[in-house]
């Protein structure tokens, strides 16, 4: 009885097959831990990210990486990630959700929610995030962890050697080149944030955000470890509030991995320090703030954490510069 030799493509096709399996299930190598100050304490914390042994797959490993380049950074996946939770039956994921990442409900403006993303885009009440009120100071547009550079040209960004190139990030040299020698100041918002974002200054901005199309890939530092270039080459969308104190200050929204869209509250071009300008829908994402050379002097602390390559704790509304 005669054997028929295995199909020579269908061998090939089976080994392909089982190599891919074997390296997506390859462990990832442990990566350094998020660290970061607590600004209340100035005690140094590792941080509980949301997703990670996910994000460490996408960024570190052959396979993860190769899905991430052909899948996960897609907008097919963030919307439909985006819609599912948008969905009633989305609500049950919120309880585990505060209760796993230490969510303060007490300060919401309501208790109960319609879905994920109605507890996600959740209100506070207005005294939980007073805003500074010196006239002089900077307010923090959002909650999250900060890194603060006094002169982007000087200042390496995550990744020792890597410069920040405004002029990508802006997608306008005319404009960028403004900011050449400028402040600049970046929150990252995690999923457990509070999630609305706000005029750091007073002053006059544009009815509507200049609009950026890019990627959506995480703006984690697991992710921005080993892709620094992300924040240029996501989604995002910017405005200027023109300050008759703080000159021209460019306010920029990135979008990321699972953030569904970016929404702009606010009317009118006339714009109050601490009023709402704005939302991420579900997913972590970001706020850059560029000042010109010689605007502001940011606080010391946040200066110097940054420098060890620390992010500091921030709330909105807090003071984290003063004008020159």
């Amino acid at each position: 009885m005669k054997f028929k030799r295995p199909n020579k493509k269908w061998t090939i096709v089976w080994f392909i097959s089982a190599l891919i399996f074997v390296l997506a299930v390859f462990p990832v190598p442990a990566q350094k831990p998020i660290k970061y100050v607590d600004r209340e304490t100035g005690q140094i914390q590792i941080e509980n990210v949301y997703g990670e042994k996910w994000l460490d797959w996408l960024y570190h490993n052959p396979v993860g990486e190769a899905t991430l380049w052909t899948i996960a950074k897609r907008k097919l996946i963030t919307s439909l990630y985006g819609d599912a939770m948008e969905k009633p039956a989305s609500a049950d994921k919120i309880m585990p959700f505060v209760k796993e990442y230490g969510v303060d409900l007490s300060i919401a403006q309501k208790q109960n929610f319609t879905s994920f993303n109605d507890f996600f885009i959740r209100k506070l009440k207005p005294e939980a995030r007073p805003i500074a009120a010196d006239s002089l100071a900077v307010a923090s547009p959002a909650d999250g962890k900060i890194l603060a550079y006094e002169n982007i040209n000087n200042a390496d960004f995550y990744i020792k050697g890597f410069r920040f190139n405004v002029n990508s990030f802006l997608n306008n040299p005319e404009l960028a080149k403004k900011y050449e020698d400028g402040a600049m100041i970046v929150f990252r918002l995690a999923p457990p944030d509070y999630h609305r974002y706000h005029f750091p200054v007073s002053g006059i901005t544009g009815s509507s955000n200049i609009k950026i199309n890019g990627d959506y890939y995480s703006v984690n530092p697991l992710a921005l470890r080993k892709k620094a270039e992300i924040f240029w080459l996501n989604k995002r969308e910017y405005g200027v509030i023109k300050s008759p104190l703080f000159g021209d200050v460019v306010m920029v929204e990135v979008g990321a991995t699972m953030v569904g869209s970016m929404i702009q509250t606010y009317s009118g071009t006339t714009v109050k320090k601490g009023e709402e300008k704005g939302y991420f829908k579900f997913g972590g994402s970001t706020v850059v703030l560029l000042f010109e050379k010689d605007k502001i002097i940011i606080d010391e602390d946040l200066l110097n954490n940054t420098s060890k390559g620390l992010e500091t704790t921030i709330k909105m509304g807090e003071r984290i510069a003063v004008k020159k």
